[in-house]
């Protein structure tokens, strides 16, 4: 699960609240009092929502409150709402290699050229780009499928197989998941 960085920025009263609450809604919140402090905590986060009550041209991802006094259920609310969104525009463009891969809508492109995905060929793209060493059938097998390592199946190498022609047929791609002495990688 991706951490989701709530920076309340000048509004002290409002840090504090949340704070408090901040496990039982499930983020995480941080204060930021001056506009210096609010960029060094921006640089060293990928995941974030700034709370204010003023806009600030220079950064995305603002809730801006306006009108204050608000019930606290119906701001946890708003800052929700504001974060799935976030969140939702951020698994539209996942970088991998020469590529884009879409998870909200199981899409792959490269140079203005779309393929779709199953659920599982983008689960194993995923798993495969997140490690800088070939990953080993039984570790897909437990991991992307949910199998016992010691099942004797093929699955994985049916699956990357048909993954690996897909990607060729379309893309002319016979590299981008290579097969290793110990496993597959994305090279």
């Amino acid at each position: 699960m991706i951490i989701q960085n709530v920076i309340i920025y000048k509004l002290n009263t409002l840090f504090e609240i949340l704070n408090e609450i901040s496990r039982d809604i499930g983020i995480d919140v941080i204060e930021a009092n001056s506009e210096n402090n609010l960029k060094n905590i921006i640089q060293n986060s990928s995941h974030y929502l700034i709370v204010t009550q003023q806009n600030i041209s220079t950064l995305d991802n603002q809730l801006q409150l306006i009108n204050i006094p608000i019930k606290i259920s119906k701001l946890i609310e708003m800052i929700n709402i504001k974060l799935l969104k976030n969140q939702f525009s951020n698994q539209s463009k996942v970088k991998i290699k020469n590529y884009i891969l879409n998870l909200n809508s199981r899409e792959i492109s490269n140079n203005n050229t779309l393929m779709k995905l199953t659920e599982k060929e983008i689960n194993t793209i995923i798993y495969l780009s997140k490690t800088n060493k070939p990953v080993s059938i039984n570790e897909l097998e437990k991991n992307v499928w949910q199998y016992e390592a010691d099942m004797e199946t093929h699955t994985v190498e049916t699956h990357i197989y048909r993954l690996r022609k897909k990607l060729y047929d379309k893309f002319k791609d016979k590299d981008f998941i290579v097969s290793k002495k110990n496993g597959y990688e994305i090279s």
